[in-house]
Formats: structure tokens, C-alpha cells, sequence
């Protein structure tokens, strides 16, 4: 029973997550898309450099913070240490916006110099903007960590809902002002953005208030919970988190600072090796831009799973809980493939109506990068989630491996295929598609090496797989005959293909769900585990 309550709690903390990246997931996109649009593929480019150093810094002062915290604070919950759950969060708060407030004065301070380094001075103006966005992630983070280790994803859908309402709502009403007084399309995004700062800075205040209420009813007893700290000093509490964090940023920063190089590669290629001037050359770059925007679409999904699954591992595994941590790696990786197989697959077979309709009148290459990018959200789920069970099983040095592997096949191959004339821009596509292929293949073989009380992998893989297969080429044909009855008589518009593409995916989503349940793919014993299982397969008739 305690078992089957625990497991209950990881899923319903990775529900949470899941439901909160589905609506940020679409406040994001009804700010990126309209925005996209109005500042054009040469704006898209500027926007997107803009950003990427922004998450370069992001990353290196956060990755590692609430997975080193959540991992520390679930494992000393687990033991029955509640003073030394207490202790780690005061000493992790001042440390850490320490590190916040110094990354934040380096992106303020020298926004003119990193713009430069990127080839778009333009971006200068952006970065300044977004530099207090820094420290206040830092500082969410730590109380983020906090919730993440007693299985509470509350604080971490509080601040996402925040960060990504206050984008669409400030940061659209500020590039519409900007736009209406004859701003450049880099003035605006730079305006667009701001909105991140702002909503990052009311999520401190926020986060601070929900901690309070969670330590209200979990320790009562003042006296109980100051036990298990005395042992643990101020200097051992801040190895500890740093030991798990660095690895782990350096992971993530590694996949950044190759994305920032591949950039400034594939800027340079398209000029000095296909041939492109400037402006075509950031055109495209924005083109791609886009289609890296729906890219990231299925992993959101998949991230707040990967977050949820380490403290819930490392707890089972502090304990040596060892059944439940099979259940729960399995289970991980069964969500994870009912979820990013058929996305991809979706993304991949429609491409060409999904792209022409949220972005109608960009370039005509842009379905063409989608379908690899449909190919690639597959691997790019996979990474995340093969990662976070490195990193809960103890093995966050691993992806510090993993990463620079497929990032330098990424850059590679980038310079050989952007740089000539016939591939040129589609080449970046399949650059991404081969890092996170090779990240993915890598990082299951450490799993299958390092891992001992592994579950049997098969189960979390076929079935989900045969469902996709069915589902893809149904899609296909689906899009194929409603596209001949009914695109010519609605008027070959865009909402014309809308009207034909959301008909498509609906008919889709059935298909996948009936063959999931006639399959077996999907169990009343996978439902069990999330909340209100039992009533959704009773109303779905699925038996054990």
C-alpha cells in the first residue's frame, strides 16, 4: 500500500507538471505564433538569437539547482531527517541568489558584447531586458527544488503559469505599442520578451508564500522537525548540492553553448558557403526558428515527467525500495513513449499543413524542416527523460559525456550540409536530429551498463510503437482524402486547411487512443497510478 501511495503521488506530480506545460505550451504559442508572424522570418532570427544567450546564462545558473535540491531534500525526507530537509533549503537560498545576481550583472553589463559575439548587435537591448529574469530563477529554483523533493509540483506549475501569462499578456501588449510607434523588428522582440522578467519577479513572492503553507503542514512539531541536521554543517550542505548540480548544468550547458556555436555556424555557412546575403541569411535562420518552436512542443510534455521522476526515484532508491524503482523507471519510459512517438510522428506526416497554418506566407522550406524536426521531438523526449534516470540513479555525470557527443556530430555536420547551395538551411534539421539520436543511444546503453534492478524494457517500446505505426499512416491518408474532397470547395486558404487539419489530427488521437486500449498498450494498472485511474478505466471498460 505505502509503495502503491508513493507511486501515486510521482504521477500525480508529473499530471500536475504534464497539465501545466499543456497550458503554458499554449499561451506560448498564442504569444510566439502571432508575434512570428508579425515581426517576420527576418524578426523570428533576431528574436531567436535574443534568446539563446538568455538561456545559455539561464542554464548555467539554474539547470543544476532544483535537481540537486529535490534529490537531497527527498533522500533526507526518505531517512526521516526533517531538520536536515529545512537546513538545506536555508543555505541553498542566499548561495544561489548569489550566483543569480552575479549572472545577471554579466548579461546586463556586457549585452553589448555578447550580442556582437553572435553577429546581431541588435540583440544588445533584448539582453538587457531580460538580465533580472536571471536572478529571479535562481531564486524561484531553490524554492522550486524544496516542493520537487516532498513530491509537491505545485510551486513549479505556479511559476511556469505565471512566467508564460505574463509573456503573452505584457510582453504582446508592449511589441504592439512598440509596433505602432515604428519600432524595428528587433526593438520589438526585445519589448515582447520583457514580460518574462516580469513574471519571473512576481513568481519570488508567490513561491515564497506556498513554501510557507507546505512547511505548515508538514511540520508541526517543531521540536520533530528540527532532528537529523546536527551532523551536517553549512560547507557539507553546499558540497552536497553542488556535487549533483555542476554536473548536471554542465550537461545542459554544454547542449547551449553548442547551440549558440551551431548558430553563429549556420548564420556563416549560409553566407560564406551558400552563397546567401545577410538579410536572406537570417531570414532562413528565422524560418528554422519556427519550425524549432513546435520541435520542443512534445518534450514539454515530457519534461515535467523527467522532473518529477528524480525525486520519486531517489527516494525509492534511498530507502532501497527497489520493486518500486523498477515500476517507476518503467513507467517513465512507457508515458514517455505513449506521448513522443505519436507527436513526432504527427508532426512528421503533417507537416506541411501544420507549419502553413500557424505560419501562413513564410518561406516555402519551412514544412520540409518540420518534417525532420518531427523526427527529431522523438529523440529530443527520449534525451530528457534517459537523462533524468541517469541523474536520479546517482549517474549525472554521464550526460556530461553524452551531451558534448552529440552537440560536436550537431556542428559538424551542420558546416558540411548548410554549407552547400542545394541542401543549405535543410541541413541544420538533420544536424539536430543526429545530436539527439546519438545523446538518446548513448544514454539508454549507460542505463542498460550501470543500472542493475532494471525493469524489461520491451513492454515500455512495442506497444506503443505498433499504436504510432497504425496512427501515422492513418493520418496520412486521413489529410490525403480531406485535402482532395474539401480543400478545393472551401477555398484552398488557410482556413480552408485548418478546417482540414484539425479534422485530421481529431480523427488521429481516436485512432491512437482505440488502438491503445484494444492493444493492451494502455492497462488499468498504468491508470491506477495516475489520478482517478480506476474511474477513467471504468468509464473506458478496460479490465486487468
Amino acid at each position: 500500500m505505502e509503495n502503491t501511495s508513493k507511486q501515486q503521488s510521482y504521477m500525480r506530480g508529473a499530471a500536475i507538471l504534464a497539465a501545466t506545460a499543456i497550458i503554458s505550451k499554449i499561451i506560448s504559442a498564442i504569444f510566439k505564433i502571432p508575434l512570428f508572424n508579425l515581426i517576420g522570418d527576418e524578426g523570428s532570427g533576431h528574436f531567436q538569437v535574443t534568446y539563446q544567450v538568455y538561456t545559455l546564462l539561464l542554464t548555467i545558473s539554474t539547470a543544476g539547482i532544483p535537481v540537486a535540491l529535490s534529490r537531497q531534500i527527498s533522500a533526507a525526507s526518505a531517512t526521516g531527517r526533517p531538520g536536515l530537509v529545512r537546513r538545506y533549503f536555508s543555505v541553498a537560498l542566499p548561495a544561489f541568489a548569489a550566483v543569480g545576481l552575479f549572472f545577471s550583472g554579466i548579461m546586463y553589463f556586457f549585452a553589448d558584447e555578447l550580442a556582437r559575439f553572435m553577429s546581431n548587435p541588435q540583440a544588445a537591448t533584448g539582453l538587457r531586458v531580460l538580465s533580472p529574469a536571471i536572478f529571479f530563477v535562481c531564486v524561484v529554483s531553490v524554492f522550486e527544488g524544496y516542493g520537487q523533493g516532498h513530491q509537491n509540483m505545485i510551486p513549479t506549475a505556479v511559476k511556469q503559469l505565471l512566467e508564460v501569462t505574463c509573456k503573452l499578456v505584457i510582453g504582446l501588449i508592449v511589441a504592439w505599442f512598440l509596433l505602432r510607434q515604428g519600432a524595428t523588428s528587433a526593438e520589438t522582440a526585445a519589448g515582447a520578451i520583457s514580460g518574462v522578467t516580469v513574471g519571473l519577479g512576481l513568481a519570488v513572492p508567490v513561491m515564497a508564500y506556498l513554501k510557507r503553507r507546505m512547511d505548515r503542514k508538514l511540520y508541526l512539531d517543531r521540536l520533530a522537525a528540527s532532528l537529523g541536521a546536527d551532523d551536517y554543517s553549512r560547507r557539507r550542505i553546499l558540497y552536497n548540492i553542488f556535487r549533483v548540480s555542476i554536473p548536471i548544468t554542465l550537461g545542459s550547458s554544454f547542449m547551449n553553448i553548442m547551440t549558440i556555436i551551431d548558430t553563429r555556424f549556420v548564420l556563416s555557412r549560409l553566407q560564406t558557403g551558400a552563397g546567401f546575403e545577410e538579410a536572406r541569411a537570417v531570414s532562413l535562420y528565422g524560418v528554422y526558428s519556427k519550425g524549432l518552436t513546435l520541435l520542443v512542443l512534445p518534450s514539454a510534455l515530457i519534461t515535467p515527467l523527467s522532473v518529477s521522476i528524480i525525486p520519486a526515484l531517489a527516494g525509492a532508491l534511498a530507502a532501497k525500495r527497489v520493486s518500486e524503482a523498477k515500476n517507476i523507471t518503467l513507467s517513465a519510459l512507457k508515458v514517455t513513449n505513449l506521448i513522443a512517438m505519436p507527436a513526432g510522428v504527427g508532426l512528421l506526416v503533417l507537416a506541411y499543413p501544420i507549419f502553413n497554418v500557424l505560419y501562413w506566407g513564410s518561406d516555402p522550406v519551412g514544412p520540409t524542416l518540420l518534417m525532420v524536426f518531427g523526427a527529431a521531438s522523438y529523440f529530443v523526449c527520449m534525451q530528457l527523460i534517459t537523462t533524468a534516470l541517469l541523474q536520479a540513479n546517482g549517474h549525472e555525470k554521464i550526460p556530461v559525456i553524452t551531451f558534448p557527443v552529440g552537440g560536436v556530430l550537431q556542428i559538424l555536420l551542420d558546416w558540411v550540409l548548410v554549407g552547400n547551395p542545394a541542401i543549405n538551411i535543410k541541413g541544420s534539421p538533420v544536424g539536430t536530429l543526429t545530436c539527439y539520436f546519438v545523446i538518446t543511444a548513448l544514454n539508454m546503453a549507460f542505463l542498460l551498463a550501470k543500472v542493475k534492478e532494471r525493469p524489461k524494457l520491451l513492454p515500455a517500446f512495442a506497444g506503443p510503437a505498433l499504436c504510432t505505426g497504425i496512427m501515422g499512416v492513418a493520418a496520412w491518408a486521413i489529410y490525403g482524402l480531406l485535402e482532395r474532397f474539401l480543400l478545393i470547395p472551401l477555398g484552398q486558404g488557410r482556413a480552408a486547411m485548418a478546417v482540414c487539419l484539425f479534422l485530421t489530427i481529431f480523427a488521429a488521437v481516436l485512432i491512437y487512443g482505440v488502438l491503445a486500449i484494444a492493444t493492451r498498450t494502455i492497462t488499468r494498472k498504468d491508470l491506477r497510478l495516475l489520478p482517478k485511474g480506476e474511474r477513467l478505466a471504468d468509464l473506458l471498460k478496460i479490465k486487468d
